[in-house]
């Protein structure tokens, strides 16, 4: 059950520029069709695994997952490029997880950042008996968590949503819950690890 309706911004320009790279946190953010057809050939740090399949079924040769998660990914950058090698190029949603385009022009990058995307949020009206059946809630993003929180609210259901538990693909997504709502968190920001918390604990040995 969605919680965000993703929303492109068709009216996103690609700048000309000499990019050392390409950076996306989402493969929502690479869905701008052939105005991406000259970045393809350039190294492009992805988020995650998903984002960075996504981005090589679309063409990008030197798509590649870095970090797992915002922090991560600056942490690979800062550590793998320098200033010096030219600008960098984030293309990214309206609302992001983390300041990653702060973080990195703190540290001499010049970096432009194109916002090719929006997500809105989407209501819980309609959908309460969906939400009494569940015994569980996945949550992928720190945004999604929050909006979870809100809507379960807004409907009268947050003593029932204080009872489900709560998969969360990292620590950032968790700390958007409510203190004492049952969670658990994914030992790697993949929706690989984050399965695995779906598993019994018998089958885990």
């Amino acid at each position: 059950m969605p919680l965000l309706h993703i929303v492109p911004k068709p009216d996103a320009e690609i700048p000309d520029g000499n990019w050392q790279a390409v950076i996306a946190t989402s493969a929502n953010a690479l869905k701008l069709g052939d105005r991406l057809d000259l970045l393809k050939f350039l190294p492009l740090l992805c988020v995650g695994p998903q984002t960075a399949a996504f981005a090589r079924s679309q063409g990008f040769v030197f798509a590649t997952a870095q970090g797992g998660d915002v922090q991560g990914l600056s942490r690979h950058i800062l550590k793998t490029l320098s200033p010096a090698s030219g600008p960098l190029l984030y293309l990214s949603g309206a609302e992001t997880a983390g300041d990653l385009a702060g973080v990195l022009k703190k540290q001499g990058f010049s970096l432009t950042r194109v916002i090719t995307y929006d997500a809105e949020p989407l209501g819980l009206a309609g959908a309460e008996d969906r939400v009494r059946w569940a015994e569980g809630v996945l949550l992928y993003s720190p945004r999604t968590a929050r909006v979870w929180v809100n809507e379960v609210e807004a409907q009268g259901l947050t003593a029932h949503a204080a009872t489900l538990s709560h998969f969360c693909i990292s620590a950032n997504v968790a700390a958007g819950l409510p203190a004492g709502w049952p969670r658990a968190v994914a030992e790697a920001p993949n929706e690989g690890a984050m399965l695995e918390l779906l598993e019994p604990p018998e089958a885990k040995g």
